[in-house]
């Protein structure tokens, strides 16, 4: 049975994009990781919000790598969790208007493998849903001082979390870690 697993790079200070979802401070932080090269090929589906769908790419001039999961390092289904599915979709994507719906269908499309969730509203979902199962985060070495957060939770809670793997690469540490 697949699961659900919530990946992504963050500063130090706990940021995945800077203010107004800006993700070119990632650029100089993708580099050699095995850890994520590993993750990769462990991925059956994406499940991911509209915003993460639609929003800045770190690897933007790229023509070989814009608007590429991992880059263009990973190919398969993907789905995005909207309420407004766009006029003209993409024939690659499949659009879900509930999180029971997309996770179901992104489950059955992963075969056996992970669905990863990108996104830190859907992974928020996720998480309150009970459905997560891992976190896979790389940290950069950078403060950005602002923008979105890896999770936030207004008024706070206390969610445990298990160390899975601990790696380093040049330019991240990884970790990833069970959920509960």
């Amino acid at each position: 049975m697949a699961k659900l697993l919530y990946s992504a790079t963050m500063s130090l200070d706990g940021f995945i994009a800077g203010p107004g979802g800006d993700m070119s401070w990632l650029t100089e932080h993708i580099g050699p990781n095995p850890a994520v090269d590993r993750l990769i090929g462990e991925i059956g589906a994406i499940l991911c919000g509209k915003r993460s769908y639609g929003g800045d790419d770190p690897h933007r001039g790229d023509p070989h790598r814009e608007g590429k999961a991992f880059g263009g390092g990973w190919e398969g289904p993907q789905f995005v969790l909207t309420h407004h599915v766009p006029e003209t979709p993409d024939p690659a994507v499949t659009f879900v208007g509930d999180l029971d719906s997309a996770v179901t269908a992104a489950k059955a499309a992963a075969g056996g493998k992970y669905v990863n969730i990108i996104g830190a509203d859907v992974a928020r979902q996720c998480l309150a849903a009970g459905l997560l199962d891992e976190i896979f985060v790389s940290i950069a070495p950078v403060l950005l001082g602002d923008g979105v957060r890896l999770f936030d939770h207004p008024g706070g809670t206390n969610v445990k979390l298990e160390r899975l793997d601990l790696a380093e690469a040049p330019r991240a540490t990884t970790l990833r870690l069970r959920v509960g």
